[in-house]
């Protein structure tokens, strides 16, 4: 956080950091637990989740989030064990995206949805809603012409059950409701893009200053909660067997992609669209940042290999019709388009020990009848749309008898949704996966069978669900699965078919410490 706008005076073990500001009025002012003006020109701090956010200039420094057609946008920052207290921000929304979209600032946030939020809906309403999965409830709200590039004040006070909404100083909302007794921050949009700034959160009832440099706070502690943002952890080896193949990728033969050939080094996006193309047997390995964009086209028999800290920035790897394909440790950002699509009956391929944040769509998305692959052991974070399985209802001709995939000891860190979403696929294989802080976990629908075991759901709001959006059910068998703060898994649906492969799968409550100890990129020598 800023240095200059957040002074760390006092802070009791396992309490939130307080600062004690005197001299607004003659007086101490009450404790603040945060604040964020931007002005530094970042947004560390926050943890995204879905939408295209950014520290931008209006006047001073605010944060914006451009994208509005994202379905859920949403950045928090605190303490998840903040109980009793205000937020304030300052809110102009840019665009609204049709009807009955949403800009909102949220407090008590426990998970991704899962939250009060004071929003500003451009159907001509400012209401204080309560925001649990898709079931929202409106504790109250007023009339309010919303009009796009004007600041709003917009402040919310949480005591006990009493929840109060304020816009430019005016109560507009007020009322008891119990579903969140504590949580973080968080800045909403849905499906709209909008400006933030002069965020303030309070321990007391007096009101924070809206004009003038906010005061010097405390910094959050963060300790017992998972990180979501920031590289990924580098230190230790990986336990378990977070080396061998497993799953759905040895069978049809095995996959082995370029096998014992000798390996190319490629640090160009040019080099990497040469040596990845065609059907010969290639090892290619990626060497520092590659910045690109769009999708390079990856052929048959390619082991694609990151070397230590090897990104690709900006673009994406997509297999069409390939076959016998390895990618591992690499770091993909900000993509935009997929960062790995499988697609077009592609065959046999791995993909292992990745790390996926801040892209547009899919981080690994397999569609369009490709069959026995294995994703495992990557980790997604800063990033809402995770693993898609079959792209479309009406694709059931090509994908009926395919899309059979092993997902396991991936880590799902703060990601919203496609963990994955299944259709057709049947069975698919999910197991060992650490889920944590997301909307949904696995969605099976369109006849799909999928076996969901072992896996480990933290603050999870629908760990498995049968059926998603407008899709037909599919068939969930969950099993030996551990929770903690998350929803009911739903399962039913239909038969899943039998697993053909060995497999050694790992106590449930183990789960958490092995996968944040071995997923991701740079926790393996290749």
């Amino acid at each position: 956080m800023r240095a200059r706008n957040k002074l760390l005076l006092a802070a009791g073990a396992g309490a939130t950091a307080v600062a004690l500001v005197a001299g607004l009025t003659g007086a101490a002012y009450a404790a603040t637990l945060f604040s964020d003006d931007f002005n530094d020109g970042n947004s560390s701090g926050w943890s995204k989740s879905g939408g295209t956010w950014s520290a931008v200039t209006d006047g001073s420094g605010t944060l914006e989030q451009t994208d509005n057609g994202s379905e859920r946008a949403r950045q928090f920052a605190g303490d998840t064990g903040w109980a009793n207290y205000q937020v304030q921000a300052r809110v102009k929304p840019l665009s609204y995206n049709g009807s009955g979209r949403v800009v909102a600032l949220a407090a008590r946030s426990t998970s991704a949805t899962k939250m009060y939020r004071l929003a500003l809906l451009n159907s001509g309403r400012a209401e204080l809603q309560a925001v649990n999965g898709s079931a929202v409830t409106v504790i109250g709200g007023v009339g309010l012409s919303v009009s796009t590039g004007t600041w709003y004040t917009l402040r919310i006070e949480a005591s006990g059950s009493t929840i109060r909404g304020f816009v430019n100083g005016s109560q507009i909302a007020s009322g008891t409701n119990t579903a969140s007794g504590t949580g973080r921050i968080g800045l909403v949009t849905e499906f709209a893009s909008a400006r933030f700034d002069d965020i303030v959160v309070s321990d007391s009832s007096t009101t924070p200053p809206t004009t003038g440099t906010p005061p010097t706070t405390g910094v959050p502690p963060t300790t017992g909660v998972p990180p979501t943002t920031g590289p990924p952890p580098t230190t230790g080896p990986p336990p378990g067997n977070a080396t061998g193949l497993v799953g759905w990728a040895t069978q049809n033969g095995g996959t082995n992609g370029g096998g014992n050939s000798g390996s190319t080094t490629v640090t160009s996006a040019s080099a990497l669209t040469s040596a990845i193309a065609g059907t010969n047997s290639a090892v290619i390995r990626v060497s520092g940042t590659i910045s690109c964009s769009g999708m390079l086209r990856v052929g048959s028999n390619k082991t694609i290999l990151g070397n230590s800290g090897a990104t690709i920035a900006g673009c994406g790897l997509t297999l069409s019709g390939s076959r016998n394909v390895i990618i591992r440790n690499i770091s993909f950002r900000g993509w935009d388009d997929d960062a790995i699509n499988v697609e077009t009956s592609s065959l046999n391929v791995w993909v292992d020990h990745n790390s996926f944040t801040d892209g547009y769509d899919g981080a690994v998305d397999i569609k369009r009848g490709s069959d026995f692959v294995t994703v495992s052991w990557n980790r997604i974070y800063g990033h809402d749309k995770s693993m898609l399985l079959g792209h479309s209802d009406d694709n059931a001709s090509q994908d009926v008898g395919h899309l059979r995939v092993t997902y396991h000891h991936n880590w799902f860190d703060g990601s919203g949704t496609r963990h994955p979403r299944v259709r057709f696929g049947n069975p698919v294989h999910v197991y060992n996966n650490y889920y944590y802080n997301n909307e949904y976990g696995v969605a099976s629908t369109m006849g799909a069978g999928v076996l969901v075991e072992g896996n480990y759901f933290e603050q999870c709001d629908e760990p498995t669900l049968v059926g998603y959006a407008d899709s037909d059910d599919g068939a969930i068998v969950q099993r030996n699965n551990f929770f903690t703060g998350s929803g009911a898994p739903e399962s039913g649906g239909g038969s899943v078919s039998s697993i053909p492969y060995s497999y050694s799968l790992d106590g449930a409550s183990n789960v958490k410490s092995i996968v944040t100890g071995g997923a991701g990129a740079g926790r393996i020598s290749v």
